[in-house]
């Protein structure tokens, strides 16, 4: 420990609790190890810790049994219902014991109906010490175990459905070995606390003795020198109960290992009908209306919005993760709106490409229910990440993580494969090292696509076919190079990435005072004397020496700022009438340095006009 951890508080406060819990049993230890006759051999103490690890071990199986499932449950529903149970399965907790076996003998004593129908069985016995144990060590299982299930993310869960595991198998194999260290601690201390239960017992089941039973016995009669033999065997019990809980943490069922076989020899997909999806969702969350309405016709599709403008909530509604309520949905012309996700044959990407932290990568691959052994070897091999088989997640890169997440959605033969965002976290280097890998794969191996994007560019680049969704709404669909050359509103210009969004006052048809300056534009129906809004791409301006200033489309303007972007230069310039900034981007072009005079050409066609009423300029 550091010189600076030790002058904070901090390790000293533990320190001294540590110090109070660990003297006492040293202290023990030591008067044991100096004791001639502690009474191992005293009748009746081998007989009381076999009933208390017989009815300890019976009673923690049948609260595993019931109470982990009950944790799960409560973990993900967010009910009344669940939050009254909650409450109410913790309430042992707050009670005495003695109160808790006065309560359980309301329930099963002799004389009650429940009682005399096992014939005054369930007390005084040991299906009564079984009772009694259950009913003071669920609640630390199911706290335990709901905090764990708590802790594992959705998106793991509804990635498992996309691959075809129903509720059952992503219980077994996505949340309980994710939740497993909080269902173990739950375990053990469920397991610790019913073989020290003293209080509930000896109201239910005086007879037979439990070990605690039996010392307190001891105790009340002959004093605390007969108590050394049964202490000693608890202590015993607790560190070998502590011994096995370490090394069961250690292992996990599902964890890598070396030596794996080799995946089957790779097998190139064979290339798939093209899918156009077509849907009509109309889904509302609180204050929230998705409501979209679009039939694709080619098989790669890009929704382009802002965050929060329910890109990926449509996602979600085309994968099923939504049930059947926002609408129908078709793959080609296939209706799936009442199939279960699971059985949908879609490969699903979502946000963050989230992998199960507890697989190696072949594990991943082949995690699908339906997943090609033979077509999982071929991607990874395409993808570079051939070798990397017996790698967990976090021994990988984004990029390599990013890789295995498609891999194993395409490794299942998806009929569309649905994109979430899935380059957004990534580098500049491996965003546009995947997104070329992923256009490869469109062309190759016709894949249909559904992707969701913030980035034009990437909507451009993998897809035919866009829509822009803004607040759940529909902003502007259509082929990818009309919406980019031509939005349909500023708000469309401004999320397809066009920063030359400025204000105009149409003349007459076809002329637009901007400042002092006059543009030749298209007003198309707008009234003159009417207010507009108007855009150009900054590919589309022009930029020239200022020798031009005599030809027709032409303004003055100043360099005000030069950025080399690669091959590409972008340039501020200032019209010197209109007193308006157009940002222009140019492949080839002289290099104009700031404040260097220039001449602007903003072409006619080029340029869209809007009514400033049908939509409000949002500055980035």
């Amino acid at each position: 420990m550091s010189r600076s951890a030790l002058r904070s508080p901090l390790p000293w406060l533990g320190a001294l609790l540590g110090l109070y819990l660990v003297v006492p049993i040293a202290a023990f230890v030591a008067r044991i190890a100096g004791s001639n006759n502690p009474g191992f051999s005293t009748p009746g103490l081998l007989s009381a810790l076999s009933i208390s690890l017989v009815t300890a071990t019976i009673s923690m199986a049948i609260v595993a049994l019931l109470g982990i499932p009950l944790a799960y449950v409560l973990a993900r529903s967010r009910s009344r219902l669940s939050a009254i149970v909650g409450l109410l399965v913790q309430l042992p907790l707050a009670l005495p014991p003695l109160i808790s076996g006065i309560l359980l003998i309301y329930i099963i004593g002799p004389y009650t109906t429940i009682g005399r129908a096992f014939g005054s069985r369930l007390t005084d016995s040991m299906i009564g010490i079984v009772l009694a144990q259950m009913f003071v060590s669920a609640p630390f299982v199911i706290v335990a175990a709901r905090a764990g299930f708590a802790t594992v993310d959705p998106e793991l869960s509804d990635l498992a459905t996309t691959l075809g595991h129903r509720e059952a198998s992503r219980f077994w194999r996505v949340s309980l070995p994710l939740a497993g260290p909080g269902v173990r601690a739950g375990l053990v201390l469920g397991w610790l606390r019913a073989f020290g239960e003293y209080g509930a017992i000896v109201i239910v089941a005086y007879h037979p003795s439990t070990l605690t039973v039996f010392t307190y016995n001891q105790f009340s009669a002959a004093g605390l020198t007969t108590t050394e033999a049964p202490t000693a065997l608890a202590l015993a019990v607790a560190v070998v109960v502590a011994i096995i809980a370490a090394l069961a943490a250690r292992f996990h069922p599902f964890r890598r290992h070396r030596g794996l076989d080799p995946l089957r020899p790779a097998e190139e997909p064979r290339a798939g009908a093209p899918t156009p999806v077509a849907f009509d969702l109309d889904l509302r969350l609180g204050a929230f209306h998705l409501h979209l309405d679009h039939a694709a016709t080619s098989a790669s599709l890009a929704i382009l919005g802002a965050s929060g403008a329910g890109k990926s909530m449509t996602l979600r509604c085309l994968a099923g993760l939504r049930g059947s309520r926002p609408g129908p949905v078709h793959y080609g012309t296939r209706a799936v709106t009442n199939i279960p996700p699971e059985d949908r044959g879609i490969g699903y990407v979502p946000q963050g490409s989230p992998l199960l932290p507890h697989l190696n990568v072949r594990q991943q691959v082949l995690f699908g229910k339906d997943a090609d052994e033979a077509l999982a070897s071929y991607w990874l091999t395409q993808l570079g990440i051939g070798g990397l088989e017996d790698h967990l997640p976090h021994q990988l890169s984004g990029g390599q993580r990013q890789r295995v997440a498609l891999v194993q959605a395409l490794c299942r033969r998806p009929e569309v494969l649905l994109l979430d965002e899935p380059f957004s976290a990534l580098d500049a280097p491996v965003r546009d090292a995947l997104r070329f890998d992923l256009r490869r794969l469109q062309r190759e191996a016709g894949l249909s696509t559904v992707l969701v994007t913030h980035d034009p560019e990437e909507a451009a680049l993998l897809a035919d076919e866009v829509i822009v969704l803004g607040r759940g709404q529909v902003l502007q669909a259509g082929a990818c190079a009309d919406v980019m050359t031509r939005p349909a509103s500023a708000e469309v210009a401004r999320l397809v990435g066009i920063h030359n969004v400025h204000p105009g006052r149409v003349l007459a048809p076809g002329l637009v005072r901007v400042g002092r300056v006059d543009l030749e534009l298209d007003t198309g129906a707008v009234a003159p004397g009417a207010e507009v809004l108007w855009c150009i791409r900054p590919e589309e301006v022009r930029l020239s020496e200022e020798v031009r200033l005599s030809e027709v489309g032409t303004h003055r303007a100043t360099v005000v700022d030069t950025a080399v972007l690669g091959a590409v230069v972008e340039f501020v310039v200032r019209l010197d009438d209109a007193g308006l900034e157009l940002r222009v981007r140019a492949s080839r072009s002289p290099i104009f340095p700031p404040r260097t005079r220039c001449a602007v050409d903003i072409p006619r066609e080029a340029v869209s006009v809007w009514a400033n009423d049908q939509a409000a300029i949002e500055q980035p």
